[in-house]
C-alpha cells in the first residue's frame, strides 16, 4: 500500500500529539514508527492507523479487522473518518486481490470525502477505482476515473501514484511514450516522498519497457520484441496475426477470432509461412491436434479453410495451391505472427499471476471473465508443471507464482489491444 493512504490520517482524526505523529510516520513510509506511537491505543482513530500500518507490514488479514473496528468506532457521525477506512479497506482489498470487494461503497466514501472539502483523499478513492478497473482490463473506464484529478494538487506521495495509474493503462494501450513521461513523473514525485516501496514499484513498472513483450514469428524464424517494437508493428502496414490476442489485425481493421480457435490456429500457420503455402497435412496437426490423418480430417480441413476465408475477407483471402494453402493479403506489404514470450497454455491465467501478489481463483475468473471452474483447470494445469502453487484451503487459498524471469506478460492480460 501506498503513501496516500498515510495521509489518510493526517488531518480531522489527529486527536493528540501521538496520532499526529503516527500519522506523519506513515505519510513517510514509516509503519513501525506509527505502530511503536499508538500499538497500545484502542481508540478509533489509533485503530484506523494501526490498520493502515499493519497493511503496509503485508498483514492483510489482521489490517482488515482494526479498520471495521475503527469505522464502527468512530459511529455514525464521523462519516468523513469512517469514510477513509474505507478508502483504506478498498486499498487492501485490491492488495488482496479481492475483486469482488463493493465498488459501491467506494464510490460511497468519494462522495463523502469529496463533499467536505477532502479532495485529496477523495482522489485517492478514483486512483482505487481506476487501479481497479486496470487489473479488469477496461481501460476507458479506468481513465474516466483519473480525468477530474489534478495531480500537481497532490501530495508526492499520491502524485507518484496517481502516475504509476496512467503508466498502467497507457503500458496496457501500447502507448510507449506515454508510459516514459508518466514514469518519470512518478519518479520525481515519489524520490521527493521519500517512500522505498513506491520507487520500487516504479523500477519494477519501468523495467517492463526494457524486457521482452512478445515475439515475431516469420518465415526466416523470430526475433523477441520489445513492447515499443510492438507498438511500431501494430503501426505499420503489416498484417499482424496477434497470437497474444487472437486477433488478425491490418491498421484499424481487425478480425478476432478469440472464439475460434481452429481458425486462428490455421491463420498462424498460414502467417508463419507466408509468402509460402502449407501442406495440407501440416494444417490439419496445427488445427485438429492429430498425428493420424484420413479423408475426415481432409473434408474437415476444407470446411474450416472456406470458413476462414470469410472470416478474413476484409483483410485476406486463403488460396489453394498444389500441395495445400497460401494467405494472401489485400493490401499489407508483409505478415507477421506475434506470439508470446512464453506461448504455452493457460498464459492468461499465467499472467494475473505474474504479478507477484496472491490470487484466489474466483478473482482470476472475474478478471478473465471465464468461469471459476474454468480458471481452476488452468490452476491445477499450471501446478502440476510447476508453475504455480496454492496456499491456504478451501476459501481462504490462494495462488501465486514467481514472476517471470526475462520477459512480461502484458500483452497477456485481460482487455482489448489498441485498434489503431
Amino acid at each position: 500500500m501506498h503513501g496516500a493512504s498515510g495521509s489518510n490520517n493526517d488531518g480531522d482524526i489527529s486527536m493528540d500529539a501521538l496520532i499526529a505523529a503516527a500519522g506523519r510516520a506513515l505519510a513517510q513510509g514509516d509503519p513501525l514508527g506509527a505502530l511503536n506511537r499508538i500499538a497500545l491505543r484502542e481508540d478509533a482513530p489509533a485503530l484506523a492507523l494501526r490498520g493502515i500500518a499493519m497493511a503496509r507490514l503485508g498483514d492483510l488479514a489482521l489490517a482488515r479487522e482494526r479498520l471495521r473496528d475503527a469505522a464502527r468506532a468512530f459511529g455514525s457521525k464521523d462519516t468523513v473518518a469512517r469514510a477513509r477506512c474505507i478508502i483504506a479497506e478498498a486499498e487492501i482489498a485490491l492488495v488482496s486481490r479481492d475483486l469482488g470487494w463493493p465498488a459501491r461503497a467506494l464510490e460511497d466514501a468519494h462522495a463523502t470525502l469529496a463533499s467536505h472539502g477532502d479532495l485529496v483523499n477523495a482522489s485517492h478513492a478514483r486512483h482505487l477505482e481506476a487501479r481497479h478497473l486496470l487489473l479488469l482490463g477496461r481501460l476507458d473506464a479506468a481513465d474516466e476515473r483519473l480525468s477530474g484529478i489534478d495531480p500537481a494538487a497532490l501530495p508526492p506521495a499520491l502524485r507518484a501514484a496517481h502516475e504509476l495509474v496512467v503508466a498502467g493503462i497507457a503500458t496496457r494501450r501500447l502507448k510507449t511514450g506515454r508510459v516514459h513521461s508518466a514514469l518519470a513523473r512518478a519518479g520525481h514525485a515519489a524520490r521527493a516522498a521519500g517512500i522505498p516501496a513506491l520507487l520500487a514499484e516504479i523500477e519494477t513498472a519501468t523495467h517492463v519497457l526494457h524486457t521482452t513483450a512478445a515475439r515475431r514469428m516469420t518465415c526466416d524464424g523470430e526475433r523477441p520484441l520489445l513492447l515499443a517494437d510492438v507498438e511500431a508493428l501494430l503501426a505499420s502496414r503489416a498484417l499482424v496475426v496477434d497470437g497474444c490476442r487472437h486477433v488478425v489485425r491490418h491498421t484499424d481493421t481487425l478480425v478476432a477470432l478469440t472464439r475460434r480457435p481452429v481458425l486462428f490456429a490455421l491463420v498462424r500457420a498460414l502467417g508463419e509461412a507466408w509468402p509460402d503455402d502449407v501442406p495440407r497435412e501440416i494444417l490439419i496437426k496445427h488445427a485438429f491436434q492429430t498425428r493420424y490423418i484420413d479423408e475426415t480430417h481432409r473434408a474437415r480441413l476444407r470446411v474450416e479453410i472456406g470458413r476462414l476465408r470469410t472470416a478474413l475477407r476484409p483483410l485476406a483471402t486463403v488460396n489453394a495451391t498444389r500441395r495445400g494453402f497460401a494467405l494472401a493479403p489485400h493490401d499489407a506489404r508483409d505478415v507477421v505472427v506475434l506470439v508470446p514470450p512464453d506461448d504455452t497454455p493457460h498464459a492468461d491465467v499465467l499472467a494475473l499471476l505474474a504479478d507477484g501478489e496472491a490470487w484466489s481463483s474466483s478473482a482470476l475468473a472475474l478478471a478473465l471473465g471465464v468461469s471459476q471452474r474454468t480458471v481452476q483447470r488452468s490452476l491445477d494445469a499450471l501446478a502440476a508443471m510447476g508453475k504455480a502453487q496454492a496456499h491456504g484451503r478451501g476459501r481462504t487459498c490462494r495462488w501465486m507464482t514467481a514472476t517471470i524471469p526475462g520477459f512480461t506478460t502484458t500483452l497477456l492480460l485481460p482487455g482489448p489491444l489498441p485498434s489503431g
